[in-house]
């Protein structure tokens, strides 16, 4: 004989239960805190992460606006803004109209700027090493992939 299953029986196991110290967020956070940490005991007060950003992408790319390296940096614009008027005033970045459009400004690297672009660089690929240390060259790759794929 057949009996119909109670509805008690029925219920999906009880879910997993929230643990902060599971949760992607705050590990995300935590390995980026450690990250700036390393930054700052490699660079010093010279630079921010978001200034050497903005440095080394200008850098690659060469001249371009203020909103193009917005973009490319992942910053918005009022915090490239702020960016772009401290390197300036330091003289690592110069402004000027845009040959080809009066009304926007290109961002350029000056000589201090990417002297400081190459004297940085071997810092920055020390920093890189030493936050992903704990990783072995495979998971180093698959980290990356799969940061990338959540972008």
């Amino acid at each position: 004989m057949n009996k119909a299953v109670p509805l008690k029986a029925r219920r999906k196991p009880a879910a997993k239960p929230y643990v902060l110290d599971e949760q992607v967020g705050f590990l995300l956070r935590q390995v980026s805190q450690r990250h700036g940490v390393i930054f700052a005991e490699r660079i010093g007060s010279n630079l921010t992460p978001t200034q050497w950003a903005a440095l080394v992408k200008l850098s690659e790319s060469g001249p371009c606006s203020q909103n193009q390296l917005g973009r490319l940096t992942a910053m918005d614009v009022a915090t490239i803004k702020g960016v772009i008027d401290r390197l300036t005033a330091r003289g690592l970045t110069e402004t000027s109209a845009d040959p080809a459009d009066g009304r926007r400004l290109l961002v350029t690297l000056t000589r201090a700027g990417q002297a400081a672009v190459e004297k940085t660089l071997p810092l920055a690929v020390d920093i890189t090493d030493e936050t992903l240390a704990p990783l072995s060259a495979k998971e180093r790759e698959t980290l990356a992939a799969l940061l990338a794929k959540l972008l």
